[in-house]
């Protein structure tokens, strides 16, 4: 069971996954990271969760097409429920990854300090690969097919930006 992202974890590194609605996108990419975060053994450092800038589908599942796509990658989305980022979470959070570029503009107008705006990335500026893209395609209004290639696509990004924040957990676990 995915820990609460609410849950206090002293010292925890904590990234928020958001797009629009929570229920394609940035729950993939929650459960992508949170997947590469636990086979590292890093659990107990990193904490993934997701929020979606709207309200329209809080407390639903993901949507159907984001599961059977997670699970044909072999991942679990069953027990995610979506939610609306708070702005008051900035506090609590070290990294807020947008899905694209109206993600990264809502988030950036809700900041309340140059801090908070420090915190916001692109998921797609973790992988040089995609230099010069900077938006995830929504695939709400596609078809299968299209969940797949988000889901890839998502799956390289976050493997990218795993790559640049394991070797500093690695390092924090040496110093113990």
């Amino acid at each position: 069971m995915p820990r609460d992202p609410d849950e206090p974890l002293d010292g925890a590194f904590r990234i928020c996954m958001v797009c629009t609605g929570n229920i394609c996108r940035s729950p993939m990419a929650e459960i992508v990271l949170r997947d590469l975060v636990e086979k590292a053994g890093l659990s107990d450092q990193v904490i993934v969760s997701s929020a979606g800038t709207g309200e329209w589908h809080v407390g639903e599942h993901a949507d159907p097409r984001t599961v059977a796509a997670l699970e044909s990658h072999g991942f679990d989305g069953q027990q995610h429920r979506a939610r609306q980022f708070d702005p008051d979470w900035f506090d609590s959070l070290d990294l807020v990854v947008a899905l694209d570029r109206s993600h990264e503009r809502v988030l950036r107008s809700w900041a309340r300090s140059d801090d908070d705006r420090a915190k916001i990335r692109l998921l797609l500026s973790f992988d040089p690969e995609f230099a010069g893209r900077s938006d995830v395609p929504d695939p709400y209004y596609s078809d299968a097919a299209m969940f797949d290639s988000v889901l890839s696509m998502v799956e390289k990004a976050s493997r990218g930006l795993f790559r640049q924040l394991e070797p500093a957990f690695h390092r924090s676990r040496l110093a113990l």
